[in-house]
């Protein structure tokens, strides 16, 4: 069962954010994310769903905008992810989805300028790309690529800490 989160409000901040895993050739296609107080890490594409769009719909929006590709085709949710920050006051919300088909080339045209850099990367190499990322990022998505995912398909966390020097992420229970 797919979990749903609004978008975010006005009391805790709530995500709701749609990811998409695209291969070519054992390669998987990933993005470059520059973060408040410049720090940066690597994610596959995908973002924050408008209000009014569906996770498939911003997806596909997201995507085009953040690597210029334009998938014709999602199936899935292949994982979720939900994480919990209480003392900063947000939840997250995530559905990651398999492209089944896309065209076009990699073109970085992001409004946010959150991205900066697409490139493919050997699947062999994904391990290492994302050593030191945030857990609800890394763990899943290895699982999905290691075909380890739990039964349910979901990954849950909570978070703890106030600023990203401290934080300290448990997985918890679904």
């Amino acid at each position: 069962m797919v979990k749903s989160y609004g978008w975010q409000t006005l009391g805790m901040r709530r995500w709701t954010v749609g990811g998409g895993v695209i291969f070519d050739s054992g390669r998987i296609l990933m993005v470059q994310n520059h973060r408040r107080g410049g720090r940066t890490d690597w994610s596959t594409p995908g973002g924050v769903i408008d209000e009014g769009e569906t996770i498939l719909q911003g997806l596909t929006r997201e995507v085009k905008e953040e690597t210029g590709l334009v998938v014709q085709g999602w199936s899935g949710p292949v994982y979720t992810v939900s994480a919990e920050a209480i003392d900063m006051n947000w939840t997250l919300g995530v559905e990651v989805h398999l492209a089944e088909s896309y065209s076009g080339e990699l073109h970085i045209d992001d409004p946010d300028g959150i991205v900066r850099a697409a490139e493919w990367i050997r699947r062999e190499d994904i391990a290492d790309l994302l050593e030191g990322q945030q857990l609800w990022l890394r763990e899943p998505l290895m699982g999905y690529l290691n075909n380890d995912v739990p039964k349910s398909g979901e990954y849950s966390y909570r978070i703890h800490g106030s600023s990203a020097s401290e934080l300290r992420v448990e997985r918890t229970q679904v």
